[in-house]
């Protein structure tokens, strides 16, 4: 426990009731719960066996577990379980799958499954807003932890009652397709908790010792299923920070902080307030804007980083001329101080932000790395193999078959499909099996009885060879024997796209072979769990991501773009008088920066053709005026500052029309 301060090893060695840490923006939460695990271990408090550490994103889990693993020896660290609520929730349903009426090598649907089920329950004819509103009403009961019962029991509006009565129906689908959905992975296992008080023991017994990394984050049914694992006893450890609650657009909760004094009246709480990130005058304005929301538990952050340069903000024309400045000044900053451009971040609230942005990098070739494109998992190639994959493991799942039927294309049309689905229905089985029956097929047309016959010979080898071949060498067989290759080759016109879409099949192989060791169907249900996030691997390059995307990251320089209101705060939150979670959210931007930061706003936009005028947001009103260098505040020094901007500006344009 070397270099730790005084509040961070008293959090470490604080074991005999329950504890809530309170971490500030870069306070070294993570050192802390890393400390802490590698204490109970060698303390012989817990075998590492029984300690669970519970994160909201594998990269985290990911990254805590190497930690952890240079804290304690190989031996003692095995066991030891560092996950995500998600890949918890599935590995209990793993074990006690048959007590939910699920049958081994059930499927986890992703949203584009999800969203498929959806639109066959609505109503005939209904918009793609109303399938998504139907959704996501669906979901907000899941996570707050209703069954259908419960939801249409609780529903209030004439909307909510026709999302309730679709649950019912959903999941009804789900559990003839041996399905379970994102939602359920939390959801299910509560419920199997809060009902069996034996089962519940169990669990407690196999988790003796709980951390719970992003506590703020968590929705009332993370939270419940958190109180059924630590139990009576409170046998836990939750961080958080009210102050960095960002996501109660998916159900977070930040008054769960508030809830663990209320069901464990001997909580400790201790609070981490030293950064170790930000000089003085960036967490002075961060202190003095977050200071304008209301807190239960009151944190005044200070940094031994010295005091830094005055914080920038820019007054922009439009957002040509704020990605214009914003460039210019990444471009001189990066030679005058010979950073790496990994160091610079740019920051906004919605993604739709980044195009001007990007053609202005563009023009003086900075390489960036924009988070939240088209993610890997997101491909069409790779979500057709993962449908293969899924359809091998679990029979019974009606979406991964139809997908894989049509990937590639076969004789097989929609109307076929369809009547194969009605045949299904009323024989009481999977579409696969159907598709297998002679009897049934003789119904279809002659050429999508030829189609079938031919794709049912492709998984019946294909799962001969699931039962001998290791994951990654299944995978590698199923693009080519699927036809998913040589059905790319004939579809891609440009030799360049067609290697790089099949070198994306070959790294989905490659996952599988650097994957813990396990079969095909836990590894097809360990995948459907990563974020967009997890393989996001930007390299040397100047990052874009929204302000919701940076949390837990830390840069160098940083800019925080659209500064306007309607913009930062969201004109919803402006409307109905929701300003705080915008401030967080805000507050989270600014803790970002470690050296530099740089707040820009625009005075005017183009909207449906016509231009209209901006206000400042009026979160920039809030900054401690001290600590912030506007525009027109130093003309001498502006001057000089925007000469050395132009001179390297064109420089870099006329290194361009050189080549």
């Amino acid at each position: 426990m070397h270099g730790l301060n005084t509040p961070q090893r008293e959090a470490v060695l604080h074991t005999h009731t329950p504890l809530l840490v309170l971490a500030g923006a870069g306070s070294g939460k993570t050192r802390v719960i890393t400390e802490k695990i590698a204490h109970l271990i060698a303390s012989g408090q817990h075998e590492a066996r029984y300690i669970a550490a519970i994160t909201f994103t594998n990269k985290a889990a990911r990254e805590m577990r190497e930690r952890v693993a240079k804290r304690v020896k190989a031996e003692r660290a095995e066991g030891l379980t560092v996950t995500t609520f998600h890949a918890l929730g599935l590995r209990f349903l793993q074990i006690e799958h048959a007590r939910i009426g699920l049958r081994r090598g059930f499927s986890v649907f992703d949203s584009d499954d999800q969203l498929g089920v959806i639109r066959d329950l609505a109503p005939q004819g209904a918009r793609k807003d109303a399938v998504e509103q139907l959704r996501s009403l669906l979901s907000r009961a899941k996570n707050e932890g209703l069954s259908p019962e419960q939801a249409q029991a609780a529903a209030g509006s004439a909307r909510e009652r026709e999302a309730a009565a679709i649950y019912t129906k959903y999941q009804q689908r789900l559990t003839a397709f041996n399905a379970v959905d994102f939602d359920d992975l939390i959801r299910l296992p509560l419920q199997l908790l809060e009902a069996d008080p034996d089962l519940a023991a169990a669990w407690r017994e196999r988790i003796r010792y709980l951390l719970v990394d992003e506590c703020q984050d968590t929705n009332g049914a993370q939270y419940r299923l958190l109180r059924q694992l630590a139990g009576p006893r409170g046998a836990i450890t939750c961080v958080g920070d009210d102050d960095q609650s960002i996501y109660a657009w998916r159900g977070a909760q930040p008054e769960n902080l508030d809830l663990l004094a209320r069901d464990y009246p001997d909580l400790k709480v201790i609070k981490l307030e030293q950064n170790y990130r930000c000089s003085a005058r960036i967490l002075r304005a961060a202190n003095t804007l977050i200071a304008n929301n209301p807190h239960t538990h009151v944190k005044q952050l200070w940094s031994d980083q010295g005091q830094g340069q005055p914080i920038r903000v820019w007054q922009c024309r439009d957002s040509e001329h704020e990605a214009d400045r914003v460039a210019a000044e990444i471009a001189f900053s990066k030679n005058d101080q010979q950073v790496p451009w990994s160091d610079f971040a740019i920051l906004f609230r919605g993604n739709h932000q980044s195009r001007p942005l990007e053609k202005a990098l563009q023009l003086l070739r900075i390489p960036y790395h924009l988070s939240g494109g088209t993610a890997f998992l997101d491909r069409g190639e790779v979500k057709d193999a993962l449908a293969w994959l899924r359809l091998l493991a679990n029979p019974d799942d009606d979406s991964a078959f139809l997908r894989a039927i049509g990937s590639p294309k076969r004789e097989v049309g929609s109307a076929s499909l369809a009547k194969l689905a009605e045949l299904a229905h009323h024989a009481g089985m999977p579409m696969l099996r159907a598709a297998a029956q002679i009897s049934l097929l003789k119904q279809l047309p002659a050429r999508a009885m030829s189609g079938l016959s031919e794709f049912i010979d492709i998984v019946h080898r294909l799962q001969g060879l699931a039962e001998t071949l290791p994951p990654a060498e299944l995978c590698r067989a199923l693009v080519t024997q699927s036809g998913l290759v040589a059905a790319l080759q004939a579809q891609t016109r440009d030799p360049t796209v067609f290697e790089r879409r099949r070198a994306n099949l070959e790294e989905l192989a490659d996952w599988f072979a650097g994957a813990a060791a396990g079969s095909a169907r836990d590894l097809a249900a360990q995948l459907a769990l990563l974020s967009h996030s997890d393989r996001d691997e930007p390299g040397n390059a100047v990052r874009l991501m929204s302000l919701h995307g940076a949390k837990g990251l830390e840069f160098g320089h940083v800019f925080i773009v659209g500064c306007e209101d309607g913009n930062l705060p969201h004109e919803a939150s402006m409307d109905e008088g929701q300003l705080n979670e915008e401030r967080r959210l805000m507050y989270v931007g600014i803790t970002r920066a470690k050296h530099r930061l740089w707040l820009s706003h625009s005075s005017q936009t183009k909207r449906w053709g016509q231009m209209l005028s901006l206000q400042p947001s009026r979160f920039l009103a809030e900054l401690p005026a001290a600590d912030v260098q506007r525009d027109g505040d130093d003309p001498e020094r502006e001057a000089v500052q925007r000469r050395e901007r132009g001179r390297a500006h064109l420089d870099a344009i006329a290194s361009l029309l050189g080549d």
